[in-house]
């Protein structure tokens, strides 16, 4: 890989820091200088008639001529916010208003003059004109070209003075893929300021003529680039549009791409800006998250939008990783109130903080409680008239709770129920849960106690004169969230290993953040109650394929740099996740994405009475005991690698 570094030329070093300096000239500024660069064309045409022996531009004299020229022509320039465009990022769009604004200027002045030339009935006398058609368009053609001009030249300025900035290391990159997008990254990468990249190609999957080139850069094959050790030794990476990136049939190319230890960079699509450039902190380095990322999702805005516009929403769990995702998401569709409920005091003022700045125009409440409290959270359903609960509360961390389950009966049972109960009672609109896909034939605590939420939440929907909706979205390993296996794989990496992996066979499935709220609130948008909804969440990922991956693309080789290191399966843990229990059924919803699961239900009086008894379990039984209980009322609970298997092969052994 060759880096370079441009050496310095004394006084052009220094200008082009000053000129990397400038952002942008304010919008009166480039007026200005346009109004400047038209009457310098009008005098430059009025020198030129002088030459010609034309003596004067029409009718009036030469002072009201050029008042009313140039403020015609300037009034144009204004109505195209031709000078509102940065002037350094100049491009065809600007030349078309400029074309606009001249050509319009012309037609007007056109019309004016042969108005005033007929209404003074002097058909035949030239000399009666406003303006001689001559030096008009002489006059019109030039300001267009001077315009264009100063704007092309101050552009190819500063891409001059930009290979003169002191201290300025630059990676050769090419860009992948031969289309508009390709080009217009190519371009922007080549033209913006301190992105500390350059273009030197561009590859196809294709083959083109040998001489073929795009922006004047030559397009090579990409097998010339995996099969060519020196073409590897040229580059420093590959940039990747952000389409090209995420395509399914790409994904071996990629894969090729870090074995051969080419670096790959992606410019995410809300970065990329043909107007404003790409600065070099919005390019990115390959992530497994990027590789693991599916195609966008397709949510139906305008059913959200009903259910949140002007409404009142709670979101429990509202400061963690799903919760503060859902109240994004939430505010989005301008509701009138969102109440943010969660035990995490730090978590909960920073997205108080984040949602105060971000949308000031709504009104947020944000409440420090366990929503194992009834007596905390019960006001709130009394003083605001909730429309939607997003229930996302829960302690989720397998091993920790496997060693606690008197709090997982607190939160993830009772703190479900309470929620769940006072949305019956105060008749709220619908009611959503987020589970998981480890309440499906469950081998843990967590697991199985999010199963017995489950089961209660969707026995309220057949409570006698009940009105709220009751529904439950399931899904699985969600990137990038608190404690989740990939944040945890990069600390390692960087600490320099080892990596460690409980199981060479372990497998999971994954969605990113943004991806599983957006199914949440559109399932809550669908459901009719008493639903769980599964998502789709592509191919299972093998952890120990995802561990060598992220190895390679920081450069480094697996148990050679870094040691993958086997350290066995945690309480609870299962080799496997599923979606749907054995006894399970799918029925096709109309969003392609998101699936009903038919799972066995129980009666409303059932789970009541079971429930109250798990919860006065809490104050004097033992481990043993509590777990027993949940184990007899989900019945597929079998522990694994864990304290409680005991209780499977042996159910009275419960001391």
């Amino acid at each position: 890989m060759m880096n370079f570094k441009v050496k310095d030329s004394g006084l052009l070093a220094k200008l082009a820091e000053k000129l990397h300096a400038i952002n942008h000239l304010p919008r009166w500024a480039i007026l200005s200088i346009d109004i400047g660069t038209v009457i310098f064309s009008l005098l430059i045409t009025y020198f030129l008639m002088n030459i010609w022996g034309i003596k004067e531009f029409g009718s009036f004299n030469t002072y009201l001529t050029f008042s009313f020229l140039v403020g015609i022509v300037v009034f144009y320039l204004y109505v195209f916010k031709v000078s509102s465009g940065i002037v350094r990022h100049s491009s065809i769009r600007d030349i078309i208003k400029i074309s606009l604004a001249t050509f319009s200027a012309l037609i007007t002045i056109l019309v004016l003059n042969y108005g005033y030339y007929f209404f003074k009935g002097q058909y035949l006398n030239p000399e009666k004109k406003l303006v001689f058609d001559p030096p008009l368009f002489f006059f019109i053609l030039l300001a267009f070209l001077m315009l264009s001009l100063f704007r092309f030249y101050v552009k190819l300025a500063f891409l001059m003075f930009l290979k003169f900035k002191d201290d300025k290391v630059v990676k050769e990159v090419m860009v992948y893929g031969t289309d508009d997008s390709a080009v217009a990254i190519g371009n922007v990468l080549n033209e913006t300021i301190s992105n500390g990249f350059n273009v030197i190609g561009f590859i196809s999957s294709q083959k083109h003529p040998s001489n073929s080139r795009i922006l004047g850069k030559k397009i090579f094959s990409i097998d010339k680039i995996i099969q060519s050790d020196f073409m590897n030794k040229r580059i420093d990476g590959i940039v990747f549009p952000d389409k090209d990136m995420r395509a399914d049939e790409n994904q071996d190319l990629i894969n090729q791409l870090i074995q051969k230890k080419i670096k790959l960079y992606h410019i995410p699509f809300q970065s990329f800006d043909e107007t404003n450039g790409i600065e070099r902190k919005n390019i990115h380095s390959l992530e497994i998250e990027d590789l693991l990322y599916r195609e966008q999702i397709t949510i139906e805005n305008d059913a959200i939008s009903q259910r949140h516009l002007g409404k009142n929403v709670l979101v429990t769990g509202g400061a963690g990783s799903i919760g503060s995702e859902i109240v994004r998401k939430v505010a989005q569709f301008k509701p009138a109130l969102v109440v943010v409920v969660d035990q995490a005091e730090t978590p909960l003022n920073d997205i108080k903080l984040e949602m105060e700045k971000k949308h000031p125009e709504i009104k947020f409440v944000f409440h420090l409680a366990n929503v194992s409290n009834k007596y905390r959270i019960e006001p709130l359903f009394k003083k605001y008239n909730f429309s939607m609960v997003y229930h996302a509360a829960a302690y989720k961390h397998v091993p920790i709770v496997e060693e606690n389950p008197h709090e997982a009966i607190y939160v993830n049972i009772m703190g479900t129920r309470i929620l769940a109960d006072l949305s019956n009672e105060y008749k709220i609109n619908r009611f959503v849960m987020i589970s998981t896909d480890k309440a499906v034939n469950p081998t843990n605590v967590m697991g199985a106690s999010k199963r017995v939420a489950e089961l209660y939440v969707q026995s309220l929907q057949e409570k006698e004169n009940n009105t709220t909706k009751f529904i439950t979205t399931r899904f699985g390993n969600v990137l990038g969230s608190n404690g989740s296996v990939i944040p945890l794989f990069r600390k390692q990496i960087e600490a320099g290993g080892p990596l460690t992996l409980t199981h060479p066979e372990i497998t999971r499935y994954f969605m990113t953040i943004p991806e599983a709220c957006e199914l949440v609130l559109q399932a809550g948008t669908m459901g009719q109650g008493g639903e769980i909804f599964v998502f789709d969440m592509g191919e299972p990922v093998k952890i120990l394929d995802l561990a060598k991956k992220m190895i390679k693309l920081s450069g480094l080789e697996p148990d050679v740099d870094i040691e993958i290191k086997i350290t066995g399966l945690r309480p609870g843990e299962k080799l496997y996740e599923e979606l749907l229990s054995d006894q399970s059924k799918t029925l096709a919803t109309h969003h392609e994405k998101i699936m009903r699961a038919k799972d066995i239900t129980m009666p409303y009086s059932i789970m009541e009475e079971k429930t109250k008894e798990i919860a006065r379990a809490t104050v004097k039984k033992t481990k043993n005991e509590l777990v027993q209980m949940i184990k007899d009322l989900v019945p597929e609970y079998k522990s694994q690698n864990s304290e409680f298997e005991c209780l499977d092969a042996n159910p009275e052994n419960i001391t």
